[in-house]
């Protein structure tokens, strides 16, 4: 509720802004207008933000499963790590804004270099998150594996794992915020569909509300995939979260 009284909030003073110094609305529209639009072109808003969302959820559930795969290889084998690391940083290091239109070049307008661009986004928050879970487990309840003579793939899957969930809980949240980023930036560089599409297609045109409505639903999309993932890591692996640090 408190999220709800402080947007209500903002849009007044947002509203109060406009109306008081009289701005063209298509320099920054009203939110009257703006809810206007999301209700009478609803139909189109649900096509593009259909796209999107597909986007950011095929990025999403790739990208997981590529960053859980790297950080255990690099967990498992220092020489896996001595290969992968380089590249992992190197991915990082060159601006993804930069490689989409490679992306459109060779993979097209499609979905596919859009989901492309997400992954590249969303797997390395994951991958680093959980390689550190990984590698600072209790030293205490490793030498008790060793004593016991464990195999290094048990102590990997039955003691290692389950302690660095809480970090891949930590990365999967943060791979959460970022993902809508990847499929708007490719929506963005060349596209026939989507939100992004529609935003600089409408703001081409001078139609700065209907980007607006646009802008609107992605916010509403990006916050539906963080709130789910932290719900599910709620109850995956409940000992992250106790009662009393609740807000």
């Amino acid at each position: 509720m408190r999220g709800v009284v402080t947007a209500i909030g903002l849009f007044a003073i947002w509203e109060g802004f406009v109306r008081f110094t009289e701005l063209p609305v298509y320099l920054l529209p009203p939110p009257s207008v703006v809810v206007d639009l999301l209700w009478r072109r609803a139909d189109l808003l649900a096509i593009h933000a259909f796209w999107t969302g597909l986007e950011i959820v095929l990025g999403l559930l790739l990208g997981l499963a590529l960053g859980i795969a790297i950080a255990i290889g690099m967990a498992a084998s220092t020489e896996v790590r001595r290969w992968t690391l380089p590249v992992v940083i190197v991915s990082q290091a060159i601006p993804v804004i930069a490689i989409a239109p490679l992306l459109i070049v060779w993979l097209g307008y499609g979905l596919a270099s859009k989901v492309v661009m997400a992954v590249l986004i969303i797997f390395f928050p994951v991958a680093s998150a959980f390689f550190d879970g990984l590698r600072q487990t209790d030293p205490g309840w490793l030498d008790l594996a060793h004593t016991m003579g464990a195999p290094r793939r048990a102590i990997l899957l039955r003691i290692r794992l389950p302690a660095a969930l809480p970090a891949l809980a930590t990365g999967a949240r943060v791979a959460a915020a970022v993902a809508p980023i990847g499929a708007i930036i490719g929506e963005w560089v060349g596209a026939s569909a989507g939100l992004g599409y529609l935003m600089t297609q409408q703001l081409a045109r001078g139609q700065t509300p209907l980007a607006f409505a646009a802008l609107f639903i992605l916010c509403l999309l990006g916050l539906t995939v963080y709130f789910t993932i932290d719900r599910l890591a709620r109850r995956l692996v409940p000992w992250i979260h106790p009662t009393g640090d609740r807000p």
